[in-house]
């Protein structure tokens, strides 16, 4: 019998299944997609609903497309399209305008321009559009007539209310008063969110402040602005249906007026919702490529 023997061979360290795949390479490792059978189960029963809503659009009578077809481009609606985009653009131009001096006022270093702003946004934030409205549309029950002279002295020249306001131009006011107040928050808020430092700086170079507002304010501001001041217009677009209380023919008015004579209900409503949606992905668009301007040099 031998004295001797070789000593015990250790034998190796059993590796992990982690560590034999980072030594195989990254070619044998078996990649498996995460399964989401949920998600699937949701995208087929939203496609079933979908092909089931579009189906019923398509075979169902109730609809009435031949109707809808005959009246989507006929004379009367298309002058209601008209009015509501004369309302659209009167209220937009003369709110925002009057919502930039209110902004502005409300920034100034002045307790009472600051109050008087505050106290305006306040009063038409919390009155309701169809209030605004009516008031404007009888302003003459108020005020027979409106006299300009010296404040609390004598006046130089009156005239009678009775006709100064009419259904068409106490819409145009109360949509652009009413929309003032969300304008001049809007515009606020933009001129907010442009860093202090700028105008500091520009300051110090001597750059006049109405250059300063103008040339580097405004511009970095109207990537707040744009995208709310947009929620704003097509907003007022659509509650120009409101002003239908005063008669006047917008598009939601005088599709009452065609649907009240021939009892054809859903298909007139869906002529004035498809110009609505036309009109507005309109705007949309407009929106898109306006931002996208402003954009110019900005990291997204």
């Amino acid at each position: 019998m031998s004295l001797t023997s070789d000593p015990p061979v250790d034998a190796p360290p059993r590796k992990t299944g982690a560590e034999a795949a980072a030594e195989a390479g990254p070619d044998a490792l078996k990649v498996v997609p995460v399964r989401h059978p949920w998600r699937w189960v949701a995208v087929v029963v939203t496609a079933v609903v979908l092909a089931q809503f579009l189906n019923g659009l398509i075979t169902n009578p109730g609809w009435e497309w031949e109707v809808f077809a005959r009246f989507f481009t006929a004379d009367a609606i298309l002058k209601a399209v008209w009015v509501t985009l004369q309302l659209t653009f009167y209220g937009t131009a003369l709110g925002f305008a009057l919502g930039i001096v209110l902004a502005f006022m409300r920034l100034s270093a002045s307790p009472f321009l600051k109050a008087v702003a505050f106290g305006y946004i306040w009063a038409f934030r919390s009155i309701p559009l169809i209030v605004q409205l009516l008031f404007w549309f009888n302003l003459a029950y108020l005020y027979k007539e409106l006299s300009f002279g010296i404040p609390f002295g004598p006046s130089f020249f009156s005239f009678d209310t009775m006709g100064l306001v009419g259904a068409m131009s106490a819409a145009v006011l109360g949509l652009a008063l009413h929309q003032a107040a969300y304008a001049a928050e809007i515009v606020r808020g933009g001129v907010l969110s442009v860093d202090g430092g700028q105008l500091e700086a520009a300051a110090s170079l001597g750059i006049p402040r109405l250059r300063q507002l103008r040339r580097i304010v405004l511009p970095q501001a109207m990537r707040s602005i744009l995208p709310n001041a947009a929620n704003e217009i097509i907003s007022l677009f659509k509650g120009t249906s409101i002003v239908s209380v005063m008669a006047i023919g917008e598009l939601f008015y005088q599709v009452q007026v065609v649907y009240g004579r021939n009892g054809r209900v859903v298909p007139l409503l869906m002529v004035a919702t498809a110009w609505y949606i036309l009109l507005t992905t309109a705007l949309s668009i407009v929106q898109h490529y306006v931002e996208r301007h402003y954009a110019k040099g900005s990291t997204r």
